[in-house]
C-alpha cells in the first residue's frame, strides 16, 4: 500500500525548502515518509535543474547592501537569477537579504558560500531553491569594506546599493552616511578622489583630450595647460569627493560631509549594480 502523506508533514517539508506543495507531497511520497529522505530528494533535484541550467544567463536579480550593529564592518551581493519575474519575488529578496547578512562577517564569496544556513551551507541552499524556482540562482557580486563608519542605501528595486565609509561616528552620521551612498548609487564615481583614480585610466583620458586638441589646431605650447584644466574637470565629474552633491548642486561632497562636522570625510565606498 503507498503512503499518502498527511498535511502538516507536506507543510513542514514546504516550510523548510520553501518547494512547492505538489514536489513536497511528490518527495514524501517518494521516501515513503521519511522526512530527511524527502530533503534529501528535493536538494538533488535541485543539483538537477542546476547542472541543466548551469550555461544560463543569470543577468537578473537583487543587489542588496547590508552593516553590522555598530557600523563598521558591511557587504554588498547580488542575487542573481534569470528573470526579473523571480528578481521581484519576496521570497527571493528576503534570501538576498538573510545571505547579505552574512555576507558582512564572510572575507570572501568562497567564505560566504561556505558559510551556515539553517544547517546547510549558503552554496546547497542556493542549489535548493534553483531546484525549487527552476531558475539557475547564484550569487553574483560581492564586495566588502570596513570603516569607522558606514552607512548603506538600495535603490529602489534593489538593483543598485552602495555603502560608504566616513572617518568618524558624529552626529548626523548616519544621513550623511546615506546620503552619500545614494550619490554613490546615482553618479557611480570612478575613485574616491584623483589620488585613487588608476595611472592607466588618467593616461587614457589625457590621450582622448590630447588628440582632440590636436585636431582642433590648439598650439602645442598651450595644449599642456589646456591639459590640466580638463584633467581637473575630469576628477570633479568623476571622483566622489569633489563630485556636485546631488542634492545641492552648489557645494561638492566634500563640503556636504564637512558641513555635518568639520573634521569628517569620506574615506571609501563601495557599489555594486545589476546594469
Amino acid at each position: 500500500m503507498s503512503y499518502t502523506p498527511v498535511a502538516a508533514d507536506v507543510a513542514k517539508l514546504r516550510n523548510q525548502t520553501g518547494a512547492g506543495m505538489m514536489d513536497c507531497k511528490k518527495a514524501l511520497v517518494e521516501a515513503e515518509g521519511d522526512f530527511e529522505k524527502a530533503v534529501d530528494i528535493l536538494r538533488k533535484k535541485g543539483q538537477k535543474v542546476a547542472a541543466n541550467r548551469a550555461d544560463r544567463e543569470s543577468s537578473e536579480g537583487a543587489v542588496i547592501a547590508r552593516v553590522n550593529e555598530d557600523n563598521t564592518l558591511g557587504a554588498i551581493i547580488s542575487l542573481n537569477c534569470e528573470t526579473d519575474f523571480v528578481a521581484k519575488n519576496e521570497a527571493f529578496i528576503e534570501l538576498a537579504y538573510e545571505i547579505a547578512e552574512m555576507a558582512v562577517f564572510a572575507a570572501t564569496k568562497e567564505e560566504l558560500l561556505a558559510t551556515d544556513f539553517h544547517g546547510i551551507t549558503v552554496a546547497e541552499k542556493l542549489i535548493e531553491q534553483t531546484g525549487v524556482i527552476g531558475e539557475k540562482i547564484e550569487i553574483g557580486a560581492f564586495e566588502r569594506i570596513e570603516g569607522p563608519f558606514l552607512g548603506a542605501y538600495i535603490h529602489a528595486g534593489n538593483k543598485i546599493a552602495a555603502i560608504t565609509a566616513l572617518s568618524a561616528k558624529v552626529d548626523g552620521g548616519d544621513e550623511a552616511a546615506k546620503s552619500v551612498s545614494m550619490q554613490v548609487a546615482a553618479m557611480n564615481p570612478i575613485a574616491l578622489d584623483e589620488t585613487s583614480v588608476s595611472q592607466e585610466t588618467i593616461d587614457k583620458e589625457l590621450e582622448i583630450e590630447r588628440e582632440l586638441l590636436v585636431k582642433e589646431g590648439k598650439p602645442e605650447n598651450i595644449i599642456e595647460n589646456i591639459l590640466k584644466g580638463k584633467m581637473q574637470r575630469f576628477y570633479k565629474d568623476n571622483t566622489l569627493v569633489h563630485q556636485s552633491f546631488i542634492k545641492d548642486n552648489g557645494i561638492s561632497v566634500a563640503d556636504y560631509v564637512k558641513s555635518v562636522s568639520g573634521d569628517l570625510k569620506v574615506t571609501g565606498f563601495i557599489r555594486v549594480s545589476l546594469a
